[in-house]
């Protein structure tokens, strides 16, 4: 059954996704307006991951780093942390996959339109354009999966970390997870790195789709 439903869905949201565009269409918004705000949407998002991952590294410092007190807040703080950045992480996917799908819808519909010029020049214009874009594009994607990537294994290494306190939460399990911190630190600064480089993918598509 599952194995029937799952092509179903597909279509369902493929027949959703094409009644949206033509909707937004009647009102004078094109995919490729709609490519522009999703682009944006996802570049705030890994804007925002960005101050999330660096949020739950520094909680995660202060747990290594502690010196009396109540141990359990600390203990919730960072749980709150992971699961925050979780989320977060969750909405940066989402994001990209929603710039995938219009681009995809606009590249198809660029791509069969060209064979309704009646002036050879301007199609081949238009033709060279549509391959610049979509190279453009290409670019951009791949920056952001991959940064996207970089994610997991941050929230693989915190998960991890918050489920040894909850089953040891006590001084010297702190001092065993003292040894993971430059991990996660690397890690994250890395996740970082490879985010401003899709935001600055972003900005440039952004500014070369707009011209």
């Amino acid at each position: 059954m599952k194995r029937l439903l799952l092509p179903l869905v597909l279509v369902v949201l493929t027949g959703c996704q094409s009644a949206y565009y033509s909707t937004m269409e009647k009102f004078g918004i094109e995919k490729r307006d709609i490519l522009v705000d999703r682009v944006e949407e996802a570049k705030d998002s890994q804007e925002e991951a960005q101050q999330q991952f660096s949020s739950a590294l520094e909680q995660f410092s202060a747990l290594i780093n502690f010196d009396g007190g109540e141990l359990q807040e600390v203990y919730e703080s960072l749980k709150d942390q992971y699961e925050a950045s979780e989320a977060s992480a969750e909405r940066v996917t989402g994001r990209i996959d929603a710039v995938e799908s219009v681009a995809e819808a606009l590249f198809d519909e660029w791509q069969d339109e060209l064979d309704k010029y009646s002036s050879e020049n301007l199609r081949r214009d238009s033709q060279r354009k549509l391959r610049e874009t979509q190279r453009r594009y290409s670019s951009l994607i791949t920056a952001m999966r991959k940064a996207e990537s970089k994610m997991a294994p941050v929230l693989s290494a915190l998960q991890d970390n918050v489920l040894y306190l909850k089953h040891n939460l006590n001084a010297s399990a702190i001092g065993a997870l003292q040894g993971e911190f430059g991990t996660i630190k690397k890690d994250i600064d890395q996740l970082i790195r490879e985010m401003n480089t899709a935001i600055a993918q972003s900005n440039s598509f952004i500014e070369s789709i707009q011209n």
